[in-house]
């Protein structure tokens, strides 16, 4: 069975509880349940970490057997240049999420890092990004 892995970053532990009125007040485990079965034909991988070098080595681990990376890598989209050069360094496609609208925020979070290194962008759709990004690479 083909794999696709899901990493969420920093804070994203949180869904359901952190700043509901820009995430939602779902968590993610239930919403990667609905994932799991709609997308049955894929083992769905799922990591988080709300460190920097730990989702490096995910990225690069999970490169070796995924058909492809589902990354929300929160608030180091901003500022890592290791995470962008780990998705650079791997074969497979890594599509970048955000449940936010990224472009309608704080000034800062207009500019991605990671971003010039992923195949796309999905943003702005909820926890439903999630989903396009897994349709975009199936």
């Amino acid at each position: 069975m083909k794999k696709i892995t899901i990493i969420n970053g920093p804070n994203l532990n949180l869904l359901g509880t952190r700043e509901t009125e820009i995430y939602g007040g779902r968590g993610f485990d239930g919403y990667l349940e609905e994932l799991r079965k709609e997308f049955s034909n894929y083992e769905i991988i799922y990591e988080q970490s709300n460190i920097e070098g730990e989702i490096v080595s995910l990225i690069q681990k999970h490169s070796a057997d995924s058909k492809a990376i589902i990354l929300n890598a929160g608030g180091y989209t901003h500022t890592s240049v290791a995470i962008h050069d780990a998705i650079k360094a791997v074969a497979i496609p890594v599509i970048e999420i955000h449940i936010s609208q990224v472009a309608s925020r704080e000034e800062f979070r207009h500019t991605s890092i990671i971003g010039a290194a992923c195949k796309g962008t999905i943003s702005g759709f909820g926890l439903e990004s999630y989903r396009l990004g897994i349709i975009a690479v199936s």
